[in-house]
Formats: C-alpha cells, structure tokens, sequence
C-alpha cells in the first residue's frame, strides 16, 4: 500500500506526573483529567461560503481545504455555464492530519486501506469527503467523485458519456492562489510510486493513459459510445483507463473548449425527451452529421500538443520528481477565481468529542468499518461529556438572548449523559434498520443535550415518515412535523430531502397544491432523484391530473432504480380505474393496521402542547384573573378519590403544593399519552393557578 502509515504520530500526549502516595489506578484517572483540562482541543470547525471543513491539523491547512474546495466549485459552475450551484444535501469535510488516522477511517480494499489520500462517502441525508493532509493536494484525490456530485445536482439525468467525460475532465484541475490550470490528462501516472518503505517500485505498465488509450487504438463508433449504458448513480468505479473513459473524456473536452455546451443541452433534449434517433439528434443539434462530429473530435486531440508532451515526459524521465503528474504541463491556464481574500472563512475549536464523532458518523456508512464506528458511537455516547454538552447546549445562543434564556427555563432541563452528536448518529443508523423505538431514545437523548440542532428534528420527521410507512398508518403528529421541517429548511434553505418530506406530509394533510410546489422544489434541488419524481407523479394522481402523472409514471417505469421502476409500473396499473371511476389513491380509504402510538410524540410534541397550555390559560373564564404560575418539582402522589376530579402533590425546594384539576381526563399533559392515579415520585413541570399558600388549579402538567 502507498505510503501506509507514513510519519503516523500521536494526537495527544499526557503530561508525566510522579505521585507515589497515589495508587496507580488513582493516579492513571488523575493524569487522563489533568491532560483533558490542560490541553485544548485540537480540533478546528472551519465555515466557508458553501463547505464545513473538520480538522485536526491547524487552522493554516484548514482553510486552504476549504479555499481549494470554494475555488472548484467555482470552476465547476463556469464550465456548467451556471451562476449558482446547488448543493441539496449538507457536506462535510474532514480532513485529518497524519497518515495514521486517515487510514485508520478509510474504505478496505482486499482487507487494507485504500491508497488514496482522499475519498468520497455519500449519502440521502449527509455526504462526507475525506482527506488526508499528510499527502500534498489531497483534495484533487476526490475530484472526480466531486464534479459526480455537483453533477447530480446541478444537470438532469443524461447519458453516462457526458458524466464520465466531464468528471475526468475536470479531475485534472490544479489549483494555487493565482491561477486554474485544466485539461491534461487525468489518468497519466508516473512510472513509479513510493511504496510502503519509500522504495521506488516500477509502475510502467500498470495501466494507460487516456492520452495512450485515444493514440493506440481504434476509436468507438460515436453511436456506440453515446448510447453505452453506463451507470454513474453509485459513485464506485473500477479503472478508468478503458476507452470508454477516454473516449467520454476527449469529448466533453472538445464541447467545452468549442463553447457546445448550449447544443448538448438541445442534443440532450432530442434523444432524452423526444427520443429521436442519435444521429438525427447529432444533425439537429450541432448542424453535422455524426461523421464529422466525430472527426471534429479526433482532429481536436491530436491538435492538444500539451498531452503528448507530458506522456513522452513521463514515458522518458528516470526521475520521480521531474516525472511526476503535478509538473506535468496542462492544456488551458487561467486566473484564479476565488482568491484568499475572495473567500469569508471562520474558524472556531470544537471538542475533541465532537470530532470523534462526526469521524464515527461518517465510518458507520463505509459498509466495512461500520462495527468500529458503532462501538466509537456507542462509548461517546455513554461516556459523561459536559464539555461538549456545554458547547452544544450554548451554540447558536446570543449574549443577550433574554426569550431563549426564559424559555429555556420553561422547558426544564432533562438529564442526560454522552455525546449529542454520537446520539444522533446512532439514531440514523437504527433508522436505516428500522428500529424505530431505538432511534426515538437515541434522538430524545440528544434533545436533551441540544435542543437547538436542526438534524435531530429532521431526523424526527424521517422517523414519523418510516413509521407510517411500515404500519400502513397515517403519519402521526403532522404539524408538528410541517414544523419541525420548516425550521430545519431555515437551517439549510437548499435540503431537497426536507422538501420531499414537506410534500408528503402537505399531501397526506390534504393539500395537493402546496405539496406539489415543495416537490417541485426539490426536483428542482435534486433533479436526477427519480423517488422525488415518483412522489410528484402520486400527488398528480391525486389532484386528478392524470395525463401529468401518466407521462411521468411512463418515463419512470424504465428507471435505473429497481423500487421505483416497480413503483410506477404498478402505479400505471391502478391509474386507469381511479381516472374511469373518479377516486383517486388520495381520496380512498387508507389501509390500516392497528392503531400506534409513535414513541417519540412526546419529545418533540412539547413546543404545541406548552402553546396549548398558554392559550388554555389565556382562554379561561373572564373571572378567574389569576397569572399561571410555573414550578419543577417532583410529583409524591395522586388523589383519585373523587374523580374524575384529582389532587396532585408535588414538593420542590421545601415547598409542598396540593393541586387540583376538576377532571383528569381532560388536563393537558406533557410527556404522557394518559394520566394516571399511580403516578408517584416523577420528575414533574406544572403550570398552575394558585389559590393560597399551599394549592392551586392545574393548568397541565409535563411528566418526565
């Protein structure tokens, strides 16, 4: 393996301490906390414009990540001919400083770390980059995955030769502070590499070149290429250096440097949505026939002077350095898009906790390290963590924030132990399994660390959803989810799977036209994600359009996706007795199993039922002028003894209150689904009415 493990170093180093009169058990406690609260963490959380960077190795290579990522997107958007570029799911970068952590995080290859010094994990709801800082321009490792990305997001679904051929066109980008350079060959390797103990290993003919690839051989028929099926959905690639690569490669070079993007685009349109054959598309589009586009294209790389000079230089140099890809000569130069002082970047530490486990979150979705991320995952969640509890409990707050302080003061405080983060990436993953009470406690104890993060109420609204899907039952707690997605669409304006679940619940509300214009929305975020299209195509149905939802149900019966393949053809099944006798799938019937209560209601139902809770009081008789009072105590017993009337006994600092409520069934109640006369010694918040010293009529109670 290349470099595997090179110049790996410690992260942390505990201070030595000699006290004999402590035992070692004592001591090796007393050192661990010593070095805790000593030494900073070393971990950074860099903001640019568009990317998150985490990083271990200084704020320098910090925010040159982050300057160097801001730059190719904004390459990118040029060659797109785009002012702005989507980015539907949120990204992380970590990018670690030595040799030794990287790859103890990496995919496995045969059972050992890739060689690599970057790589791309992607996700519905989170996509990582990893980087490795000890290899010089870690970044260009993961270029290709990134213009996939971009892609993906940003151009409707075509033909897997205009990707591929963008993806290793723009993966030869080089970048400084002062210029591009693009356009050479990607795929051009030295003819040796440092292996494991820096020795030089001959590589000569461990594959070809694109350039070699486009010199040697007999090019494809232009037909053929452009109709090869090449699936580009799942970003894992085996060699690139085959002549479909190539081929793809030189031409999407020719299209950009010949300013032809504006006809692929009608080409495109031709063969896609109107399926005319490619040749005639070919003759519509760029006004030639396929013969001469294709000659067009051969006549460009051989004019491409730049590639051959820098094959012949690796072919006939001995050195490493003289021969290595980085000096070879590219075909375009120009200025610098984004310069350091173009680009707003902030810095701020972050626990090393944290950081911990955000590595953790992102190793539990490489398939073959995702036991090793569990168990990371499950210690920091266990483990008692006040530091980090305190940063994320004070993160996002003002100085002067008065109305979250009081608020604050409303909810109570829940105790619980670990790392917010960890808990919220354990519910993800019992999420993806379907165990759906686990990840309802895992999200309720990070509620408790932080109630302020936006992925744990965009995780409650994934949860409702599942439910519902496997129950056969309607979503449970609707507005409160419409909430919870709406503030985490202020979080992240751009979140496409936010708006695809705003459209699901505006549809199961009622509400065609509005769920129609939020999964327009995340089409438009998230073209090529045909499960969105599916749901647009159901809410069609129910709002009766027909021959809408007949056009998109044909296009997706085809899909390269299995599930919604089946889903439409399905669909276009039962279409045409709903259209014939005037019920629609929304309208009908719901098939139910039995009735569930979901077992995160009570976490994140609390902000409605405290609004009802005021305007109860707000609406009681014009007599009864008393202010509500609030108290957090712990409840010692129920009365029941003329009910349905109950009294209520709760104490909290010496205090004791009898409170009474005329009838239980109808108190409103915080954190239970029923009352009960059994209740005793719990945790309790009451809002109340005092009448003397002693007692007072309850307004509601929250049961913890």
């Amino acid at each position: 393996m290349d470099a595997l493990f090179r110049g790996g170093t410690r992260m942390g180093r505990s201070r030595l301490i000699s006290i004999s009169v402590i035992s070692p058990i004592l001591l090796g406690f007393f050192l661990l906390m010593t070095a805790s609260a000593a030494e900073p963490s070393p971990w950074l959380e860099i903001h640019s414009a568009h990317f998150t960077v985490i990083t271990d190795a200084g704020d320098k290579k910090g925010r040159e990540v982050a300057l160097r990522f801001e730059q190719m997107r904004a390459v990118f958007a040029t060659l797109l001919m785009k002012e702005r570029l989507n980015e539907p799911v949120p990204l992380t970068i970590l990018a670690f400083r030595n040799d030794k952590t990287y790859y103890q995080n990496a995919p496995l290859r045969q059972g050992q770390p890739i060689g690599v010094p970057g790589f791309f994990v992607p996700s519905d709801d989170h996509n990582f980059i990893v980087l490795n800082l000890f290899e010089e321009e870690s970044w260009r490792a993961v270029s290709h995955d990134f213009a996939h990305l971009l892609l993906n997001y940003n151009y409707p679904p075509v033909q897997g030769w205009f990707d591929e051929g963008l993806a290793e066109y723009f993966s030869s980008i080089r970048l400084d502070n002062k210029q591009v350079e693009i356009g050479g060959d990607p795929e051009l390797q030295s003819s040796f590499k440092e292996g494991l103990l820096q020795n030089q290993r001959d590589v000569r003919n461990a594959r070809k070149s694109l350039t070699e690839l486009l010199s040697g051989q007999v090019w494809l028929a232009l037909p053929d290429l452009l109709t090869m099926k090449h699936d580009t959905s799942s970003y894992t690639e085996a060699t690139r250096s085959t002549l479909f690569f190539a081929q793809s490669w030189m031409v999407v070079h020719y299209l950009i440097h010949e300013k032809k993007l504006p006809e692929t685009g009608t080409y495109f349109d031709l063969v896609e949505n109107q399926h005319v054959p490619i040749e005639e598309a070919i003759q519509k589009a760029y006004g030639v026939t396929a013969s001469q586009f294709d000659q067009a294209v051969k006549d460009y790389f051989h004019s491409l002077k730049p590639l051959f000079v820098a094959l012949d230089a690796t072919k006939q140099s001995n050195s490493p350095q003289s021969n290595s890809p980085n000096n070879a000569p590219q075909v375009y130069q120009f200025p610098e898009l984004v310069g350091p002082n173009d680009s707003v970047i902030n810095t701020k530490t972050i626990p090393e906790a944290d950081a911990r486990a955000l590595t953790a979150e992102m190793k539990i979705r490489i398939p073959e390290r995702r036991e090793a991320g569990l168990q990371e995952l499950q210690a920091l969640a266990a483990s008692p963590d006040q530091a980090s509890a305190k940063a994320m409990k004070d993160r996002g707050r003002k100085k002067d924030d008065k109305d979250q302080d009081e608020n604050d003061k409303k909810i109570g405080t829940v105790s619980a132990v670990g790392n917010e983060i960890a808990h919220r990436a354990l519910a993800w993953d019992h999420l993806q399994r379907g165990e759906f009470d686990a990840a309802a406690e895992e999200l309720g104890n990070a509620a408790a660390l932080n109630q302020r993060d936006m992925w744990i109420r965009y995780y409650l609204s994934v949860l409702k959803y599942r439910i519902s899907q496997k129950s056969l039952t309607d979503i449970q707690g609707l507005p409160n989810m419409l909430q919870d997605l709406r503030a985490v669409l202020e979080w992240y304006p751009e979140f496409a799977d936010a708006y695809d679940l705003t459209a699901i619940a505006r549809r199961e509300g009622g509400g065609p036209v509005a769920a129609m214009q939020a999964e327009r929305a995340a089409i438009q975020l998230s073209p090529r994600n045909q499960q969105y299209v599916y749901h647009l195509a159901e809410i069609y149905v129910d709002d009766k359009k027909w021959e809408a939802a007949r056009t998109l149900l044909e296009r997706l019966k085809s899909s390269s996706d299995p599930k919604v393949a089946a889903e439409a053809r399905e669909r276009l099944g039962q279409i045409g007795n709903e259209q014939k006798y005037g019920v629609s799938a929304g309208s009908a019937p719901a098939k139910k199993l039995t009735t569930q209560t979901s077992p995160f209601d009570v976490l994140e139902q609390d902000a409605a039922k405290r609004a009802a809770a005021a305007q109860t009081t707000q609406s009681a008789a014009a007599g009864d002028k008393r202010p509500a009072k609030f108290l957090q105590g712990r409840l010692v017993g129920v009365d029941c003894s003329q009910s349905p009337a109950a009294v209520l006994t709760v104490t909290s600092g010496g205090t004791v209150l009898k409170l009474r409520t005329p009838d239980y069934k109808s108190l409103l109640l915080i954190g239970a689904d029923t009352f009960s006369c059994d209740w005793n010694n719990r945790s309790v918040s009451v809002n109340y009415k005092a009448g003397g010293l002693s007692d007072g009529d309850l307004v509601s109670v929250e049961v913890r």
